[in-house]
């Protein structure tokens, strides 16, 4: 919850006004139901299950989006292997380069 909050008040100050949480993968794909995103931070473990649901319902609607894991890139899924990656831990920095990617594709 401590590096959710983190990377809250990183997105803040590089200037997004709307930055929204899931803990679950249902919480994720009812989200991405009821509102539109301009990109997406995803997470590979989401309260201990695979977030693959959340990326193919994202891809789905053409939401430019990103994984963020302390997970290997031999523990991306076949299909993602092409997405990009913030290896956690990062650096504000790279955070920044990567939303500008995410939101300029």
């Amino acid at each position: 919850m401590m590096i959710l909050m983190i990377i809250e008040d990183m997105l803040a100050e590089l200037g997004c006004e709307s930055v929204t949480a899931a803990a679950t993968v249902g919480q994720a794909l009812a989200l991405i139901d009821t509102q539109v995103f301009d990109a997406a931070m995803v997470d590979i473990n989401l309260n201990g299950n695979k977030s693959h649901d959340v990326a193919d319902a994202l891809a789905a609607r053409d939401v430019p989006f990103v994984f963020s894991t302390g997970y290997s890139a031999l523990d991306m899924s076949e299909g993602y292997r092409d997405r990009p990656v913030l290896k956690k831990p990062f650096m504000y920095k790279d955070l920044d380069k990567m939303l500008a990617r995410l939101l300029s594709s």
